[in-house]
């Protein structure tokens, strides 16, 4: 279960993003290509690019080798084969169909209607072409005709291929219980086996059905004779009660309720799969190529109690050993790092604290491996104040022949705050060197202080102090004292 929870940690909203927006392309293949040879062909390729991400998982080179060498090939082999059907679903009519646009099987056929007019037909000797589109739609294969969306009847389809009629010659579309288009050319097949005495309607009939999984049912004006293609086979019908069952049993049956749902179980299915398939090859590329970095990340202390203070502390950086997708890594800057420690329940004094992973915080994907130092020791104090003498710090010696009879701070003691223990220890604070060598004559100088320790801060309006001084020369003085 740990293992689970880490491989999922630190997802980024993008990594989700990047996930769905390909499980819906791969979706959307799905969709366009059911029923084909090509999605049978894609199933088999992706099956053994599984098996060889697992051959290399366990170290088996040469499968895995030969196995991407086998997938490489039958890329170039989808697209050289299926080339006719690859090209139908580019050649896409609309953008919604291409988008977002689910081609339904016929689930709402009157099937009674369309074999009454089917044996009518037959037995008149009229030719007909009737284009049934299941799963994958035909709308991308096929784009002439004339839309008209009728109702349908036996009376309607009669009238569509009688002799004489504008769109007899053509092919009539029925989806959904309506005859949506007629007078529809359908590409003929290529195929130079089929027997002599199948004619122009079977040709077109067999070249539909080589790039969708449509049934075409073909009435032969010569012999007038039934045929069902589908799937690039030609059945012919002897037995004209025969026909209602078969259109049943390729549509989905007199049940439409249960035909919808079993549809709808099938995309749903579809539609997970090929989130679980995207998500697995997200982690595969993700997680499997990790990239190692170390990086040296400021430690900051988050106080609690505004008089404490930090007088000292260990260290005030830690490294981390961080691993990630190599980009991410890459990417990486240090102000998108941190390590916050919280001074709640420390001491006056030195307090000793470990850094724990809950202390860090990294961008979403980026793991930690380790943390050195893992501990850092912090000495705090309270705030106080404290009133102590200036002293003037001289450094060097005067000029030859000049004494320095007087020295005068003002003011002569100053108010500085800092930690308790610091304060326990400062008697005399003194100001910064005062060079003697640069002193000729008597006169006044401002100069600043100089805090040890340094986190000891004086009174902001005695930040300088005055220092005076009386200089004279020395004979004047040695007279004075003789006298």
């Amino acid at each position: 279960m740990e293992q689970l929870i880490l491989l999922f940690s630190g997802w980024r909203w993008q990594d989700v993003l990047d996930i769905v927006f390909n499980a819906y392309i791969l979706f959307r293949l799905y969709v366009l290509f059911r029923g084909t040879n090509v999605l049978r062909v894609l199933m088999a390729v992706v099956a053994m690019w599984v098996i060889g991400r697992s051959a290399n998982a366990m170290g088996l080179i040469i499968t895995n080798w030969v196995l991407q060498g086998v997938i490489t090939v039958a890329t170039f082999i989808i697209i050289i084969v299926f080339r006719n059907e690859i090209s139908g679903v580019v050649r896409t009519r609309s953008l919604k169909f291409f988008l977002w646009e689910v081609p339904r099987a016929q689930i709402n056929t009157p099937v009674r209607i369309i074999t009454d007019a089917v044996v009518e037909l037959a037995r008149s000797k009229i030719g007909a072409l009737i284009v049934m589109p299941l799963k994958t739609g035909v709308d991308s294969i096929i784009s002439s005709g004339v839309d008209i969306d009728a109702s349908l009847s036996r009376e309607m389809l009669v009238n569509i291929f009688w002799p004489g009629a504008p769109l007899h010659d053509g092919a009539a579309v029925i989806q959904r219980g309506r005859i949506t288009r007629a007078g529809t050319i359908l590409p003929l097949s290529q195929n130079r086996n089929l027997a002599s005495k199948y004619g122009t309607r079977h040709r077109a009939a067999l070249g539909l059905t080589e790039q969708c999984d449509a049934l075409v049912i073909v009435v032969s004006e010569e012999r007038g004779k039934v045929s069902l293609v589908q799937d690039n086979q030609i059945h012919e019908i002897r037995d004209p009660n025969k026909i209602e069952s078969l259109i049943k049993q390729y549509t989905g049956g007199p049940e439409p309720v249960k035909g919808m749902r079993r549809q709808n179980r099938e995309l749903l299915v579809a539609a997970m799969v090929c989130f679980l398939c995207t998500t697995a090859l997200w982690l595969s590329f993700s997680r499997g190529i990790e990239t190692l970095a170390n990086y040296d990340v400021p430690i900051e202390f988050m106080k609690p109690d505004k008089k404490m203070n930090i007088i000292d502390a260990s260290a005030s950086k830690s490294r981390l050993l961080i691993s990630g997708a190599r980009p991410l890594v890459n990417s990486l800057t240090l102000d998108r790092m941190s390590i916050k420690i919280s001074l709640d329940g420390t001491v006056v004094g030195k307090n000793k604290l470990t850094i724990t992973r809950q202390n860090v915080q990294l961008p979403p994907g980026i793991r930690l491996k380790n943390i050195e130092p893992d501990q850092v020791e912090v000495t705090l104090d309270t705030m106080a104040e404290k009133q102590v003498p200036v002293q003037a710090d001289f450094s060097g010696k005067l000029p030859d022949g000049l004494i320095m009879t007087s020295i005068r701070v003002i003011p002569e003691t100053i108010k500085i705050t800092g930690g308790e223990i610091a304060l326990d220890n400062v008697s005399t604070v003194f100001t910064e060197k005062i060079p003697l060598t640069e002193l000729t004559t008597s006169g006044v100088i401002n100069v600043g202080l100089v805090m040890s320790p340094a986190a000891l801060r004086p009174d902001e309006k005695h930040e300088k102090v005055q220092v005076r001084y009386t200089i004279s020369e020395r004979k004047n003085h040695e007279d004075t004292q003789n006298r």
